[in-house]
């Protein structure tokens, strides 16, 4: 069985409700439900959520709820991890077990179809571990700057100095948007930013965290120009 996994807590505090909190017409964990019922991978695609209104609006949108998420799984700490190995561990429990997981994030609504399918070809041809997309940093990171208490300006890395961007080697983050693995590396809790993982590239301009106020304005707005441009 090829599972998705969309975990969605009922306790986010920095954007209350961010779970379901409308974006662009529907709830945000809408766009995410959608993505994984459109990609055609999935068996079944399901929501871990503690929270009864939020296991009620994903049922709407088209997804499944079939058990309550622990309280020891749904506090400030619960990692990703260990929210998809609780379902995988759930349904092999109940006599179905999944083969392949997707781990996908309820408020990544940049997330399209085609990406999940080209995650799902990247782990299959690796044949082990994990894959998930990632991006690169618009600066080069290795002249970053910090701010000192006095207000004074320093480089983390002054070796660089005087390198220019051109010569520094390009750096990439996780995306946070999915994560594909076999079920069993889940069950081994494989560490993730690691060699058994391998990236899929997504253009900067369909990644954002969305941590805070700020950050939901930022995506409505990038949304908005995808849109915009039909490039949803």
């Amino acid at each position: 069985m090829k599972l998705a996994v969309i975990p969605a807590r009922g306790g986010s505090k920095r954007i209350p409700r961010k779970n379901i909190r409308p974006f662009h017409g529907r709830p945000i964990i809408g766009w995410s439900v959608q993505a994984a019922c459109d990609s055609g991978l999935f068996d079944r695609v399901i929501v871990s959520t503690d929270d009864a209104e939020i296991a009620e609006v994903a049922r709407a949108e088209g997804a499944e709820t079939p058990f309550v998420r622990p309280a020891e799984l749904a506090d400030d700490f619960s990692g990703t991890n260990a929210v998809t190995r609780h379902a995988v561990q759930w349904f092999e429990d109940a006599g179905e077990p999944a083969e392949i997981v997707c781990c996908l994030y309820a408020t990544a609504p940049f997330v399209t179809a085609a990406s999940l399918r080209d995650g799902f070809e990247r782990l299959m041809a690796r044949g082990h571990g994990f894959a998930f997309p990632v991006t690169t940093f618009p600066f080069a990171i290795q002249r970053a700057l910090r701010l000192r208490g006095d207000g004074s300006i320093g480089m983390l890395h002054p070796e660089h100095m005087k390198t220019r961007s051109q010569d520094l080697e390009e750096a990439w983050h996780d995306a946070g948007q999915f994560y594909w693995g076999f079920a069993r590396a889940f069950l081994d809790d494989l560490p993730l930013y690691s060699e058994h993982a391998v990236g899929v590239h997504v253009p900067r301009f369909r990644v954002q965290d969305i941590d805070t106020l700020e950050d939901w304005s930022r995506a409505e707005l990038m949304f908005a120009a995808l849109a915009a441009e039909d490039l949803t």
